[in-house]
């Protein structure tokens, strides 16, 4: 067995480097945010987006005035992506179903599927307006019930995407802000004078809102680490390099800091898929992004057999991964760590991002190995519950339960168990003792 690197990014000691000046900026923007509320998220907003109108929330008015600028053709693409979005969400919150059983008699176990009561979306927009991120986070919050659904977005080329306000209204927010970076996910998770927090954040972003999600973790909940994005293709020689090398520069222009991944059993096809990348950013319109990125995080990685390529692949586990092999099923059923699977020659990464109707946040940094994308169901939290509905219930479960709590030590736990023995059972049962 051998792989082999026919390109490498950065090596990991410099990667390193850069996390740890984002994670600084970001300590120090929310430290401030913590002290000085409105005037910080102002002040930040000043310097990285050099937009600061009188209310960073949207009216009423405002909101529709932007969506009447949204052309027809344009309305009606969101509109059949939402769709797609929807149905899928919807199928999706259906299968979570409550549960109530009764395990033995007289006992009553459950559990119920509840909201989270407020959620921040955060929508990306500074370098592309990414009005599909709409669908993914806000519409699927109103799909599983969220009550107070916030979302924020940076300013597009200094002024609100009137398509992106178009795609979170449609998807259900009930509050508006155009403001972005590391100051909106601070404001959303820890409130300023003027905004309400939020029980949890979600959406993906760049470097700087990831950081931030993670630095406020715990503090609220976050769906996931999403961010920056990360794109792998698995291929061998049923496929060509054209459709290789298209697919990784679809993602690396994301940013400039977007890990994408050849993995391939073909020499062959990595070499051409080298040249063809080279040949590519020649003509692509997005290539002093693409560009920077392929040459900092693009890998090509050769194996010997289709086995190695899958222990490979679950190792980098990807946020996207697209397989194009004769054996697309397989690693379908094989692979374990990943964010999304785009499968077969005719699917494509951007179908997920855009319409198709899966979710497009979904895992990077390797949270693939514990974690799947967003989707309904991080929005609902499933709180058990239980019931004793006899007095002999209350005296069988009572009696083992005093036993196990003597067992650990836990005298005022047994205790709760005693006492309902003594008073249901009419059990002599002597103070600070396990039950018989």
């Amino acid at each position: 067995m051998a792989i082999t690197y026919l390109k490498s990014g950065k090596p990991q000691t410099e990667r390193s480097e850069d996390d740890a000046q984002v994670r600084d900026v970001v300590e120090r923007s929310l430290a401030d945010i913590e002290a000085r509320g409105d005037a910080a998220v102002r002040d930040l907003a000043e310097k990285f987006d050099k937009f600061t109108p009188p209310s960073f929330r949207l009216s009423a008015e405002e909101i529709e005035a932007l969506i009447a600028e949204v052309s027809p053709r344009d309305m009606e693409d969101i509109k059949f992506a939402q769709a797609q979005v929807r149905g899928f969400a919807e199928i999706q919150r259906a299968s979570m179903q409550d549960v109530e059983v009764e395990t033995m008699s007289g006992v009553i176990l459950g559990h119920k599927n509840i909201p989270v009561q407020s959620v921040g979306c955060y929508v990306p927009a500074g370098k592309f307006p990414m009005v599909a991120s709409a669908h993914m986070s806000v519409l699927t919050a109103s799909v599983a019930g969220v009550p107070r659904i916030m979302a924020m977005t940076p300013p597009f080329q200094g002024k609100p995407n009137p398509a992106v306000v178009a795609a979170m209204h449609m998807g259900g927010a009930h509050e508006i802000y155009v403001l972005g970076g590391i100051q909106a996910v601070g404001a959303m998770a820890i409130g300023t004078e003027t905004i309400a927090p939020v029980h949890m954040l979600v959406g993906p972003g760049n470097a700087f809102v990831a950081e931030a999600k993670r630095q406020l973790f715990g503090r609220v909940g976050i769906d996931l680490f999403a961010g920056p994005t990360e794109t792998m293709v698995i291929a061998d020689e049923t496929v060509d390099a054209e459709l290789c090398a298209t697919d990784l520069l679809g993602q690396a222009e994301h940013g400039y800091n977007s890990p994408a991944v050849l993995l391939t059993n073909s020499e062959k096809l990595a070499r051409e898929t080298l040249a063809e990348i080279d040949r590519i950013l020649d003509i692509l319109p997005t290539a002093d992004t693409a560009a920077v990125s392929w040459r900092n995080y693009g890998e090509v990685i050769v194996c010997d057999s289709y086995d190695e390529m899958l222990q490979m692949a679950d190792e980098i586990a990807s946020e996207h991964v697209q397989v194009m092999t004769d054996r697309d099923d397989w690693f379908l059923d094989k692979m374990t760590c990943y964010g999304a699977l785009f499968l077969g020659p005719r699917t494509n990464v951007a179908n997920g991002d855009k319409v198709i109707g899966t979710n497009h946040t979904l895992p990077t940094r390797k949270a693939g190995r514990y974690t799947g994308g967003l989707w309904v169901g991080k929005y609902l939290k499933t709180h058990s519950y239980q019931k004793i509905m006899t007095d002999e219930a209350a005296v069988a479960v009572g009696a083992y339960c005093s036993r196990l709590c003597m067992l650990e030590g836990f005298v005022g736990h047994a205790e709760q168990a005693n006492i309902r023995v003594r008073r249901y059972g009419g059990q002599n049962v002597p103070y600070g003792e396990a039950a018989e």
